[in-house]
């Protein structure tokens, strides 16, 4: 962090000079020398269609052979991303939503379902979203709601399940292996994207250092290990600098302790 950014702030990218992967590689010679597997998943949001962006995606997951969970927008998605998603094994369609807007009050967090929100309302969305989703892409869909800023109101979860929902997926390590009953939690834990500030790359270091802290905690059983490590993208604005990143984090880990996770709802209800 330079000297002029306040306290919390999100360090810039640092353009100068390749990182410095020795830290996470250091920590996944720890991984390997205990014999650990670390459970690894890819999720990617905001699609709708296709794009000469997804085109990229989906070409660097089959390079990297590890599935990317694409988090689509109901109300908005195209049937040809139905038609490319059947062409694709390697893209795993997810539910984003409904549509994406923010119900948030002024002031608050970005958020589609807030707590502000008529739960009905909330619920009936929802629900159609889903249904709009499997009339989309048949068999393909997988029933984890992904929700818009990776915030939802608590009084939802409870009733998700009753939707036809198996799974929830946010943002940063779970507490508990369940959100609610019948809905585990299978969260993301690494963004590589700086919101915030210049909308590319966060510095790498930091990065780098997150990543490896994080597993460290699992390491040394601070955190579940049994979650799935989720890597967070939105392929709609990447630059190159935050596909590269993603691409080489992503090849060191898949060849250290890193196996592939999908979702297998009989497997994670065990």
């Amino acid at each position: 962090m330079s000297p002029t950014q306040p306290p919390g702030a999100t360090p810039d990218a640092t353009p100068d000079g390749p990182p410095d992967w020795a830290p996470l590689d250091q920590e996944l010679r720890h991984w390997q020398a205990a014999g650990l597997k670390l459970p690894l998943w890819w999720r990617d949001d905001d699609a709708i269609e296709p794009t000469p962006q997804l085109d990229q995606l989906s070409a660097l997951a089959q390079k990297l052979a590890l599935p990317v969970h694409l988090a689509v927008i109901p109300r908005d998605a195209q049937p040809a991303l139905a038609a490319y998603v059947g062409a694709h094994p390697e893209v795993i369609p997810l539910v984003h939503g409904w549509a994406h807007i923010s119900r948030a009050a002024p002031g608050d967090k970005k958020c589609e379902f807030p707590p502000r929100h008529p739960l009905a309302g909330s619920l009936a969305e929802m629900a159609e979203g889903l249904a709009r989703l499997k009339a989309l892409f048949g068999p393909r869909l997988q029933p984890i709601f992904v929700p818009p800023w990776n915030r939802i109101a608590p009084d939802l979860l409870p009733l998700m399940a009753d939707l036809g929902f198996a799974a929830v997926s946010r943002f940063t390590p779970r507490t508990q292996a369940w959100a609610a009953a019948g809905l585990a939690q299978i969260n993301t834990h690494l963004d590589p994207i700086d919101w915030k500030g210049s909308r590319s790359l966060v510095a790498p270091e930091h990065l780098i250092n997150q990543v490896s802290n994080q597993l460290r905690a699992r390491r040394l059983d601070q955190a579940d290990n049994r979650e799935p490590y989720g890597i967070l993208t939105h392929h709609l604005v990447h630059d190159a600098a935050i596909w590269d990143f993603t691409e080489a984090l992503i090849t060191r880990l898949m060849q250290g302790p890193g196996q592939i996770w999908t979702f297998d709802k009989e497997e994670d209800e065990r």
